[in-house]
């Protein structure tokens, strides 16, 4: 349990890249929000068009998809995708206590995925969100095949 303390500086990576991520999966369902209170449309069920507090004047159009809205719920999905895994595999990652230079891994994840948010939500080409896409899920394959390796050399 030496590994998950605040001296050890790969769990101190770890710690800070896992709450950005987090914060970044949370607050990715915030600008959706946001995007539908400034166009008050891109709502997705049926009771949403019911009058109340929140939409005081429903209108069945407040369903039809809208572009802002959705390009915000298809990151947020993406986020939702890809991030958990790094969350599990970076604490078992954590565990096995890889050398420091390893933190770089985690760094690299947490920039790839911000860029890919940059990059999706100002409608880039998909290459160029492929590109950090890929790279985040490159480091998360690689930090798993590196868990696996020692935990089978550890089993041996």
């Amino acid at each position: 349990m030496d590994q998950f303390t605040l001296a050890n500086p790969v769990f101190v990576t770890y710690a800070i890249a896992a709450s950005i991520m987090v914060l970044k999966i949370m607050l990715q369902g915030w600008i959706t929000v946001a995007r539908m209170i400034k166009n008050d449309a891109g709502l997705v069920n049926p009771e949403d068009i019911k009058p109340g507090p929140a939409n005081r004047n429903p209108r069945p159009e407040q369903l039809q998809p809208l572009e802002d809205v959705d390009r915000s719920r298809r990151i947020h999905r993406n986020d939702l995708e890809n991030i958990p895994a790094f969350l599990a595999i970076g604490l078992i990652f954590v565990a096995i206590a890889p050398p420091l230079a390893a933190q770089w891994l985690m760094y690299g994840f947490v920039a790839a995925r911000l860029l890919h948010t940059i990059v999706y939500s100002t409608a880039q080409r998909h290459e160029v969100r492929a590109v950090f896409y890929s790279v985040g899920s490159l480091i998360v394959i690689a930090m798993a095949i590196w868990v696996l390796l020692v935990a089978i050399s550890a089993a041996s």
